[in-house]
């Protein structure tokens, strides 16, 4: 019913794409701040990073679609993309947030981060309002962001760990006596 191996192939490659459109936008915002202003670079890096995971993140998905996998993998799959897309938006997205923070600047002045939030809101507000009532959305917000940061850096984690644990080198054998 259910590739598992396939499943967990397809979240370690969401969690590559995660990190990697962190890492790239990141530095793409920074090597950009040598030649502008830290806003305009993120207007500039911003759209063409979320546009890239976009593309990748659906480019994926069809792999996944026309793959010889079972049904139930194949909606597993569309159901995990559906759940981690705007996860893998905030990659980007987080960081601009976390070079505006120790640049000691207000990421709310790029137009791009002011729309990401926008749209967000309104994806976000009518579903907080009828489950949790008005006035809550504030909340809702910072919670997005926290689930949305823990949801990267833990597929970050599971990603890199294996990679990790390669390079510190092979477990230690206990010796036994004979």
């Amino acid at each position: 019913m259910f590739n598992g191996a396939y499943l967990k192939q397809r979240l370690g490659w969401y969690g590559a794409l995660w990190v990697g459109g962190f890492l790239l936008s990141g530095v793409s915002i920074l090597l950009g701040m040598l030649f502008a202003d830290m806003m305009a670079m993120a207007d500039i890096v911003l759209p063409v990073m979320m546009g890239a995971v976009g593309l990748a993140l659906g480019v994926g998905v069809v792999m996944a679609l026309v793959s010889g996998q079972t049904l139930g993998t194949k909606l597993v799959i569309v159901i995990l993309a559906l759940l981690l897309v705007l996860p893998l938006f905030w990659a980007p997205v987080s960081a601009a947030v976390v070079i505006a923070f120790f640049a000691d600047r207000s990421i709310e002045y790029s137009a791009v981060y002011a729309g990401f939030q926008i749209g967000v809101s309104r994806l976000l507000y009518p579903l907080t309002e009828a489950v949790l009532g008005p006035g809550l959305f504030d909340s809702i917000w910072g919670a997005f962001q926290v689930a949305a940061s823990i949801v990267g850096f833990f597929s970050a984690l599971s990603n890199l760990w294996p990679r990790i644990r390669r390079l510190l080198g092979p477990e230690p054998v206990a010796e036994t006596v004979d």
